[in-house]
């Protein structure tokens, strides 16, 4: 029996999300808008496998509702706690880098 396989895999912190966002803004990761249809308001998008879905309004970014990274980790906006959603810990500038790669 493999141990790894018993383990849960540890939800995603809002830091290591923030910090793909982060390297996204600095252009040392690509970041691709999804092909899929996603709900009003939201974009989804694509960082090195890593897979978001964020809350943008065409102009402004808010949120990270959603992520998945390539090992299969998730968080949610629900799990992070209040004030420390990926979004809100970017820079200014990292903020507004994001948002001038999604218009």
């Amino acid at each position: 029996m493999n141990l790894q396989s018993l383990t849960p895999m540890p939800d995603l912190t809002a830091r290591e999300v923030c910090q793909i966002l982060r390297d996204a803004a600095l252009e040392v990761r690509p970041l691709r808008r999804g092909l899929e249809n996603s709900e009003p308001g939201q974009v989804q998008v694509e960082i090195e496998g890593w897979r978001l879905i964020l809350d943008f309004d065409g102009k402004r970014l808010y949120h990270c509702q959603y992520c998945l990274s390539p090992d299969g980790r998730e968080g949610t906006l629900e799990a992070w706690r209040f004030g420390t959603d990926p979004v809100s810990l970017l820079s200014t500038w990292e903020l507004a880098q994001i948002e001038r790669l999604l218009s």
